[in-house]
């Protein structure tokens, strides 16, 4: 089992290079981040774009251009489809967004034809490193799905149990977040969290209802009285609507020093796609991240 962000980024070394194919790659943090995915083996990266506008910016960061393929396409529908349609014709390819709004990628990518549609609905999935942790923390859903109700939440679970498959855990504890750990019937959470732990799932045990602070910390729950083995120890925090899974990422970001690395789940291929507001080492690590998956596809 992979325990930090350094060790996703040894293992992905050591994998067969996969195929980055990036829409709308003129972007100084998404250049950067390739190069270095690139320079460590990881990908071997196709960057769509205006060219001579894209052959600037890579000069500027001392990018060997000969190294990568360039594809001259400026508008940003025709380059996010030119994108969608070069990763499903490959088998271990990874899409990643650059300078394109994120509507246009992901409506490119669900395209009926030579789009990357999955049996799932999308799901975005973060990965973090902190000190105050004993392991990764797996975090889904704060991006994508607005109030998923127990179905959703039920899809969100399958495709954060591939990104924890990836990093080597057979079987993931995925707690089930409220804002209490005792069933209310006025808070939708706790009604979901009894409905999926009684769900099978292959790869992951489900519990809860849990608050945060006895999802992560034994001393906490134990203070509670609560004596699910999962208790401080879970490997998926299963957030109970966009606003406390966005909270939580960027909480974690920028008050705690985290590192993380985030992908778009539920597809056929693992979507990179990180906010601009994301430094160019998490950008690298969720290309990594993304090879890992890309392993098990």
């Amino acid at each position: 089992m992979l325990k930090t962000i350094a060790e996703i980024l040894k293992e992905a070394q050591t994998l067969k290079t996969k195929t980055l194919v990036v829409a709308k790659a003129n972007d100084i943090q998404v250049l950067k981040a390739i190069k270095a995915a690139s320079d460590e083996d990881i990908v071997n990266a196709v960057l769509i774009d205006d060219a001579s506008a894209l052959l600037k910016t890579m000069n500027s960061l001392n990018m060997h251009t000969e190294d990568y393929e360039i594809i001259d396409i400026e508008d940003k529908v025709e380059a996010s489809k030119e994108a969608v349609k070069r990763v499903s014709q490959s088998n271990d390819a990874i899409l990643m967004k650059g300078l394109v709004d994120t509507s246009v990628i992901l409506r490119a990518a669900l395209a009926k034809e030579e789009g990357l549609r999955g049996k799932n609905r999308l799901s975005h999935v973060s990965v973090m490193e902190t000190t105050h942790y004993h392991k990764l923390i797996t975090m889904s859903d704060g991006a994508m799905n607005i109030a998923p109700d127990a179905d959703i939440k039920k899809e969100i679970i399958e495709n954060a149990v591939e990104v924890t498959m990836a990093l080597g855990i057979e079987k993931a504890n995925v707690a089930a977040l409220a804002a209490v750990e005792k069933t209310n019937e006025k808070m939708q959470a706790t009604l979901d969290a009894n409905t999926l732990k009684a769900l099978p799932f292959e790869h992951a045990t489900v519990d809860g209802p849990f608050a945060l602070d006895n999802a992560i910390n034994k001393e906490a729950a134990a203070h509670k009285g609560i004596t699910s083995p999962m208790a401080g120890d879970a490997d998926i925090l299963l957030m109970p609507m966009i606003e406390a899974g966005n909270i939580f990422y960027k909480s974690m970001m920028f008050l705690s020093d985290a590192k993380s690395a985030s992908v778009i789940m539920g597809a056929t291929h693992p979507i990179v796609l990180t906010s601009r507001a994301d430094t160019f080492e998490t950008k690298f690590h969720s290309i990594a991240l993304a090879a890992l998956i890309a392993a098990i596809k």
